[in-house]
């Protein structure tokens, strides 16, 4: 100390303090941390339907064309951890207006057993035309977190605008059932009023006419 003035460390020699979220190493050289992208697993199952049994035996059906592209998706998304059981759920030849099916009633079997992750279709309607079927079917989805996911229509119940997407089409399912069902019924019901059998055994004292599809009295080849 001269001349009564104390010495003071220059302001470039004061200590800077450290950036917050970087910890210093012997090395005196900032390390930032880093968190892992943790990738879950998923068993995806591919169910696969369709109504009639017509075509089923060649070699490529509709059923194989269903669970091709349903493979290609879930191959799509194997860097999420996603992988295709090879368990077949296939109904072939079987209504998607109710639920009493082979192939489903495996599948919510193996998924109330906890070996599903993700329900993987080619369209909903595969898997059910009935809405209040679909909410059932979701209720067991729900209660084992199982996801559904439909290929062509980017539908993935894991996220809230999936679900509600779901339930938009699902209503649009219904509303065609319902609209192809009224056809049959009215087209039924004009070809009764022009006197024609429409199936099922004939009214007692009538015959059909194989040709006419008519009710005519008596039985066909009798004397009249």
């Amino acid at each position: 100390m001269t001349g009564g003035f104390s010495r003071r460390s220059p302001p470039w020699r004061k200590s800077s303090p450290e950036p917050i979220g970087t910890a210093t190493v012997s090395s005196g050289s900032p390390r930032r941390s880093n968190v892992a992208e943790i990738t879950t697993s998923k068993r995806c199952a591919i169910y696969t339907r369709k109504s009639t049994d017509e075509g089923l035996d060649m070699d490529f059906n509709s059923l194989d064309a269903q669970r091709e592209a349903a493979e290609a998706f879930i191959a799509s998304q194997k860097h999420r951890g996603w992988s295709c059981l090879e368990t077949d759920y296939s109904d072939g030849g079987f209504s998607g207006g109710n639920t009493e099916r082979p192939a489903l009633k495996r599948l919510l079997a193996d998924i109330k057993s906890g070996k599903i992750d993700v329900v993987v279709v080619y369209k909903i309607d595969r898997l059910s035309r009935s809405l209040l079927d679909f909410a059932s079917l979701q209720t067991v989805f729900d209660e084992h977190q199982v996801s559904f996911v439909s290929v062509t229509q980017d539908i993935n119940t894991s996220t809230s605008s999936g679900r509600m997407m779901l339930n938009i089409l699902m209503t649009f399912a219904q509303y065609e059932r319902e609209i192809i069902t009224e056809r049959i019924r009215d087209k039924i019901a004009a070809a009764k009023k022009k006197g024609k059998h429409c199936g099922g055994p004939a009214p007692l004292g009538y015959a059909s006419d194989p040709q006419t599809k008519k009710l005519i009295p008596g039985h066909i080849g009798d004397p009249m």
